[in-house]
């Protein structure tokens, strides 16, 4: 394996450039060298809105949460989310909308490739937890199907 020098300050910018992107990893290349800085994974977990953000008509239970619902569908990979096949099209699913099992819930662009996210099983979206065209990380929770 050969050595080359190494650019600290490369180093230290693209670290930088991380923190201010939200980024997990980040890789440059040119000729024959290439440098990949990557953050070390955090446990995945939901968000669960504070009381302040839910409408005034929504109970605010005091137990705590048990961890994320168990029909919750979680991203298979790091991309962005599209609900529906193009833009201003109908989404693929709406809160309330009863799909079954195999249906296309959103679409995971990744590397320039759409990736359609199948349902797991049947039932009914309950929670759509992502917003249209947002990055999302690997296990990250996207839409809940009771």
């Amino acid at each position: 394996m050969s050595k080359f020098p190494i650019d600290e300050e490369a180093i230290r910018k693209l670290a930088e450039l991380l923190n201010e992107t939200g980024l997990s990893e980040i890789e440059i290349e040119d000729d024959d060298r290439r440098l990949r800085v990557a953050r070390q994974a955090a446990a995945v977990q939901a968000t669960v809105p504070s009381a302040a953000a839910l409408p005034a008509s929504a109970p605010v239970s005091e137990e705590p949460a048990a961890g994320p619902h168990p029909g919750t569908v979680a991203s298979p990979m790091v991309g962005t989310v599209y609900l529906s096949p193009e833009p201003g099209a109908r989404t693929f699913v709406q809160v309330g909308d009863h799909v079954s099992e195999g249906q296309t819930l959103l679409i995971i662009e990744a590397m320039k490739v759409m990736n359609n996210l199948p349902s797991p099983r049947a039932g009914r979206i309950t929670a759509i937890l992502v917003d249209d065209g947002t990055p999302v990380e690997f296990g990250e929770p996207l839409v809940v199907v009771e």
